[in-house]
């Protein structure tokens, strides 16, 4: 034993080793930072990942993790037209690392955090953003609504140390009162567009109409203005069975007279 004490690298190996084993220290694993705390105070140095050696007796370290976090939160919020809107928000978060320290000073441990300024951060911008659109403009401008309730959180948690990664809407539901109304809209319009499409095919049918009867008009008109006595005779002998049609008169009953010429011209036209 004394020969091993007498090699001075020996020796500071055992004075290492009792150090190490009577030294307290703490592993701040991946993901995490560690908040000193000396005789209760909290300290300005933050523990990153590793191993750090601690003074007995008046060190001690608070964990505090720096990864991405979820938190889903239901909201009620009312609408610039005053409609009930129902949400639910999913928030995207994690600590900034390098202000670990400071957070756990002035709020605390994870579920202050949430509790205190999470929750009440969501709630607040939800019916924030809300306020400023109708429910029909939430319907329609979703992406817009999710983009401001986004950049409002960034900035109310940024002052609490925290940093957005994203925000999410789940849903978004209406009041039954409201869903009735919209239901009732949309069966007006429908009907009103029927209505428009009756009319408009009524005025198609009346211009039709009109336009037929000028075109028979106008053939009636040319038709007139063609005819002759020599027409008119072609027609009659064409359809002529050979008997004498009576033609009544205001006299007397009279005869068909036809002359021989016509007779003659007929014949030569069907040859």
């Amino acid at each position: 034993m004394t020969k091993f004490f007498s090699q001075p690298i020996n020796f500071l190996f055992l004075i290492l080793l009792t150090l190490l084993i009577f030294t307290p220290f703490t592993i701040i694993n991946a993901g995490e930072r560690g908040v000193l705390i000396s005789l209760g105070e909290v300290q300005t140095k933050i523990l990153e990942e590793g191993i750090h050696p601690l003074i007995p007796g008046i060190n001690t370290v608070k964990k505090l993790s720096i990864r991405i976090q979820k938190q889903e939160i239901d909201t009620e919020a009312s609408t610039k037209d005053l409609q009930e809107i129902f949400t639910k928000i999913a928030l995207n978060w994690h600590i900034n690392p390098e202000k670990a320290n400071l957070l756990f000073q002035e709020i605390g441990e994870e579920e202050q955090i949430i509790n205190y300024i999470i929750n009440p951060a969501i709630q607040e911008s939800v019916k924030a953003v809300i306020a400023k659109y109708t429910a029909e403009e939430i319907i329609s401008k979703r992406a817009e609504l999710k983009q401001e309730i986004d950049k409002l959180l960034t900035t109310r948690l940024m002052i609490n140390y925290l940093i957005v990664d994203n925000v999410s809407l789940i849903h978004v539901d209406f009041s039954d009162n409201f869903i009735e109304a919209v239901e009732a809209k949309q069966i007006a319009e429908q009907d009103a567009k029927k209505a428009g499409f009756r009319v408009i095919k009524s005025m198609r049918d009346a211009e039709v109409k009109i336009n037929l009867a000028k075109g028979e008009a106008e053939a009636n008109y040319i038709l007139q203005q063609s005819l002759s006595n020599k027409v008119l005779i072609r027609q009659m002998i064409n359809k002529w069975d050979g008997n004498l049609p009576l033609i009544m008169g205001e006299e007397q009953l009279k005869l068909l007279h036809l002359e021989l010429d016509d007779i003659n011209e007929l014949q030569m036209t069907r040859r």
